[in-house]
């Protein structure tokens, strides 16, 4: 594919990726949650920042690149999944490419647990996530957290619950495909803080 200069980015919720990729492209941020949106803003005021569903958004220009990070876990059915891959299509330029980053794919799905948490001034979080798959004969997974928050002497617990989507890599690559996108492949993620094997993100062109 030809150089790229500019990255959509569908789903940047606190625009973590943003902080590191802007320094590589010139990047445009789609978000829906306004409180996320408020957090990337801080963080990346030299980006443009535009309210918007990864399903629905049209924003009548083209990217040399289009990223979605796990954001694309809320995309529990296939429809959904269908819609947010063509709007990456729709906004992709001929030539460009587009990367997806799920969680998982059905190949890869293990249940597990992780925790952890930090301190600050006067205050303090524990987190438990818990990764489990209530049916495995449909298209998505759970995700529980639990949060233990002190603020001084006063502690309190929050519970919050997503429903995240679960393909097979063969639906990945059909619906893909379905997009518009060419040569697409599922690639193994590799990284310092990542098991080796456990993840895979899916690589295309836009004709």
């Amino acid at each position: 594919t030809a150089p790229a200069e500019t990255l959509l980015e569908l789903g940047s919720g606190g625009g973590n990726n943003a902080a590191f990729m802007k320094r590589r492209f010139d990047m445009t941020l789609v978000e829906p949650a306004d409180g996320m949106r408020r957090v990337s803003e801080a963080l990346n005021p030299d980006c443009t920042h535009v309210e918007g569903d990864m399903r629905t958004v049209r924003l009548d220009r083209e990217f040399d690149r289009v990223f979605i990070h796990d954001a694309i876990v809320y995309m529990a059915t296939p429809e959904d999944l269908r819609q947010a891959l063509d709007t990456a299509f729709v906004h992709c330029r001929a030539g460009g490419a587009a990367l997806f980053a799920p969680d998982y794919v059905r190949e890869t799905f293990r249940s597990g647990t992780d925790h952890g948490g930090y301190d600050g001034d006067g205050r303090g979080l524990r987190y438990l996530e818990w990764v489990h798959d209530p049916d495995p004969k449909d298209c998505w997974y759970q995700v529980d957290y639990a949060f233990l928050l002190r603020e001084g002497a006063r502690t309190w617990v929050e519970h919050d619950t997503h429903r995240e989507g679960l393909f097979p890599r063969a639906q990945w690559l059909e619906i893909i495909a379905d997009a518009g996108f060419v040569d697409a492949r599922a690639v193994p993620l590799e990284h310092s803080e990542v098991e080796a094997g456990a993840h895979e993100v899916f690589v295309c062109v836009k004709p």
